[in-house]
């Protein structure tokens, strides 16, 4: 089934559902505004019970976008990765393997790896997802998104990207990344997800970390051998679907 291509729009800021653009756009996001609020400030008074009618509004549109998606895996890398590189070429193939294995791929919707994979999945006609987030930098939902939910905050966003997937796949990325392969594997030793697979793709890219975690979290007592379970590491996109299948179908 044929898809055609839209162009994505420049110049724009996404404030969740509201979209800014020219003298319109704001100069700070609606994280740091929240988090930025100074310490012993009866401000919070006036404002923070509307905040939470806001999260609860970003939860509810998430909730209700998502319910209905199936089998999904989130793939996460580096927005910097150009198109054409090995990095890129490597996330549309995932994104494809995903999707002809029956799953939805769901990413930031940003570019770099998050386009490749997105890519991957709508070549593949199969679901493709991006989970956008208000940033200073504007990124824009990539052109290979089928559903796009844009957040405020990036704890709500979060929450969207574990509770509808069944597993994480992680392609060579920055903090970012760090960050959301980090809060996975937490969230499995502490058995707060189950039966949650996570993969690494990329030897040459993450062995240093692998082998920091072992020599240094592991070597001193700050993690146990068995963390060392918690995630697999491959080169081989067949290999990437096989883990995600077996883990999350089984039982």
């Amino acid at each position: 089934m044929a898809k055609a291509e839209g162009e994505g729009g420049g110049g724009e800021q996404r404030l969740g559902p509201v979209t800014r653009r020219r003298g319109q756009v704001q100069d700070t996001t609606t994280d740091q505004r929240l988090l930025d609020s100074p310490a012993g400030s009866a401000e919070w008074v006036h404002q923070d019970p509307w905040r939470v009618m806001r999260i609860q509004s970003e939860f509810v549109e998430g909730f209700g976008a998502l319910a209905e998606l199936g089998p999904a895996i989130s793939v996460f890398g580096s927005a910097r990765t150009p198109v054409g590189s090995e990095d890129y070429e490597n996330g549309v193939r995932i994104g494809r393997a995903l999707a002809e294995a029956g799953f939805a791929v769901i990413t930031g919707g940003g570019p770099g790896v998050m386009e490749a994979a997105n890519k991957g999945a709508y070549e593949a006609d199969g679901v493709s997802v991006g989970l956008g987030i208000e940033l200073p930098f504007e990124q824009g939902m990539n052109n290979y998104v089928d559903i796009g939910v844009n957040f405020r905050y990036f704890f709500v966003r979060k929450t969207m990207f574990v509770k509808y997937a069944q597993g994480f796949v992680a392609l060579p990325g920055g903090l970012g990344t760090l960050d959301e392969l980090f809060e996975a594997l937490t969230l499995v030793q502490t058995r707060k997800v189950t039966r949650f697979p996570i993969v690494l793709f990329g030897s040459s890219y993450w062995e240093g970390l692998v082998e920091w975690v072992e020599r240094t979290l592991i070597g001193t007592g700050k993690a146990s051998r068995q963390d060392l379970d918690l995630f697999h590491l491959t080169d081989d996109v067949d290999e990437v679907v096989a883990l995600v299948s077996k883990e999350t179908r089984q039982g």
